[in-house]
């Protein structure tokens, strides 16, 4: 009988604490010998004919390897996509990193005024710098851009109708609609316009027929091109004076610099439009600001103060350690930094040439260790949403294989290397490691652990040792 092989629970627990000492405490050892035991049986109990030692002891492994490797290690995206969500979008600056270090570490100011002793607004520091650096009266930080737009529309919408042009009644990503949100918020939809033109007169129309918030989305993740019309942000600024709505922002990405000096088109910034006459502007801190995950709601002051009352502001506000690191990020535009200092535009800035010199550098290192390996042109996004059909040339590092089924074995073994895994992307019979979106400082890094993971002797035509 199957069931009547499982080890037992002691033998079980005393597997653990041999294989896992300083991983997990001796007290819990017995509890997740239990565990184990309850799995080792349902998995029996669903067909399984392996020795339930044998189970046991792959069971022990995987839990040794998951318990002992923190899931969030450090990785090396060489994916050529700049904002990569699944590699947990944009890498913040060392000084950014830096100040969430010591906020997540020690007490810090957060709610009170080092000259008064009194207490103090969290969103004083970051205020002032979006008042600096894009016009707004006042901001308020909540934990995504997605809680952003929620909370935005739940405090000034609620019950009322909010006009959408039917181009912009979008699905942002991850099954966040538009169309949901406002249901969420409790606010009415009002589509205007068509799919492909919207006009001034169109929020006009809505307004007369009762809409009292204009919101306008940047479309972000995608673009429509042809016989297309949408009215500018300063058009509905006009409606807006006239029939005393509210103007809303939706910019996703988000970007505070010009993106046109890169090669790339041109992304609306926040300083334009508050410029231009939003009353509440809503973006990621996590994308093409280059800082942590944060959704920053600004504009003008009533209104902000308004939304940061709502009950709903309370439970996605975000924490010390993002309101650290963001202020620091938004520091780097200040001092005028952030091409030498935020990955995001070290990256997009990287110019070809030099992707080149390194691909070539690294590729040679490699070789010399009887890799066979070289470098050749690709092309690169900004990704995260941003930029929808633009790219920017790049170079890689290619390791060929002689089919499908290899090129899967190499780009795994990329992923599971030592010292830090390396995120490429599979192009043919080839794994191609991107150097745009990897900072030139982990040149090194990247060359050892693409060594080590395929320092063994394997099967591929194209990659092997001497």
């Amino acid at each position: 009988d199957a069931f009547r092989s499982i080890p037992p629970v002691n033998a079980i627990a005393d597997l653990i604490s041999e294989r896992m000492a300083g991983v997990i405490a001796p007290e819990l050892a017995l509890t997740l010998a239990r565990q184990v035991q309850d799995q080792i049986r349902q998995e029996l109990q669903s067909g399984s004919q392996d020795d339930p030692g044998l189970l046991v002891a792959r069971r022990l492994e995987q839990l040794a390897q998951t318990l002992s490797s923190p899931r969030l290690g450090r990785a090396l995206n060489g994916t050529g996509i700049v904002v990569h969500t699944n590699l947990g979008r944009a890498p913040v600056s060392e000084r950014a990193a830096a100040a969430m270090r010591m906020a997540a570490s020690s007490s810090v100011a957060l709610e009170i005024d080092p000259v008064s002793g009194q207490r103090g607004g969290r969103m004083d520091e970051i205020s002032t710098l979006l008042l600096i650096l894009a016009g707004a009266e006042q901001s308020l930080v909540v934990n995504n851009n997605a809680a952003a737009v929620l909370l935005a529309l739940t405090a000034l919408a609620h019950g009322k109708k909010v006009a959408v042009s039917r181009s912009e009644a979008v699905e942002i990503g991850g099954g966040f609609r538009i169309p949901d949100v406002l249901a969420q918020s409790g606010a009415a939809l009002m589509e205007v316009g068509t799919t492909n033109r919207t006009y001034a007169r169109d929020y006009a129309r809505a307004a007369s027929d009762g809409a009292e918030l204009f919101l306008k989305v940047h479309p972000s993740n995608f673009s429509i091109q042809g016989f297309v019309a949408s009215p500018s942000l300063a058009e509905l600024r006009g409606i807006a004076d006239l029939t005393g709505a509210i103007l809303i922002e939706d910019l996703g990405s988000g970007t505070l610099v010009g993106t046109e000096t890169y090669g790339i088109d041109h992304e609306p910034t926040v300083q334009e439009s508050i410029g231009a006459g939003a009353d509440v502007v809503t973006f990621s801190g996590d994308k093409l600001l280059g800082g942590p995950q944060a959704g920053i709601i600004c504009g003008k002051r009533r209104l902000i103060d308004q939304i940061a009352s709502y009950p709903l502001a309370r439970a996605v506000r975000a924490d010390k350690t993002s309101l650290a690191g963001l202020a620091e990020t938004l520091r780097h535009y200040l001092r005028g930094d952030h091409e030498r200092s935020v990955p995001v535009w070290m990256s997009i800035a990287a110019s070809e040439s030099s992707l080149r010199h390194r691909a070539e550098h690294i590729a040679a290192l490699l070789g010399s260790n009887g890799i066979e390996v070289d470098s050749v042109s690709t092309v690169n996004f900004v990704g995260g949403g941003s930029l929808p059909g633009q790219s920017l040339a790049g170079h890689a590092v290619r390791l060929k294989a002689s089919t499908s089924g290899e090129v899967s074995e190499l780009a795994r073994s990329l992923r599971q290397a030592t010292p830090v895994p390396v995120f490429g992307r599979i192009e043919e019979n080839a794994v191609l490691v991107e150097l745009r979106t990897i900072m030139p400082r982990d040149d090194e890094l990247l060359t050892e652990s693409m060594g080590n993971a395929l320092v063994s002797p394997c099967a591929y035509s194209g990659v092997h040792n001497g």
